[in-house]
């Protein structure tokens, strides 16, 4: 993950082998929630997508699979920050602010 482009987002590449491991929280959300997450993160417009992928808890528990949200390299234009495990920047612009 790092932060990016014009409205410093946090955005995670899907680039295995760089970066680092990313911390956060896990949901579990119905469809229609799924699809409301889905627009909120542009998935459909290019460069924009959400994978399954494997995560392991920190503390205990078994891994499992979970769905993150991605962005195309092209879009992490300028970058901002190196690589981050964890999203503590406050420099985010939201949409209403842009």
């Amino acid at each position: 993950m790092l932060i990016a482009g014009p409205w410093f987002a946090p955005m995670m590449l899907d680039e295995p082998g760089h970066g680092r491991y990313v911390s956060g929280e896990l949901y579990q959300v119905d469809p229609a929630t799924l699809a409301k997450l889905d627009r909120l993160e542009a998935v459909g417009r290019p460069g924009n997508f959400r994978k399954r992928i494997r995560i392991t808890p920190k503390g205990f528990g078994p891994s499992c699979d979970a769905f993150a949200y991605f962005k195309a390299r092209f879009l992490a234009y300028p970058v901002h920050t190196a690589y981050l495990a964890s999203y503590a920047d406050r420099r985010f612009v939201p949409p209403w602010r842009r």
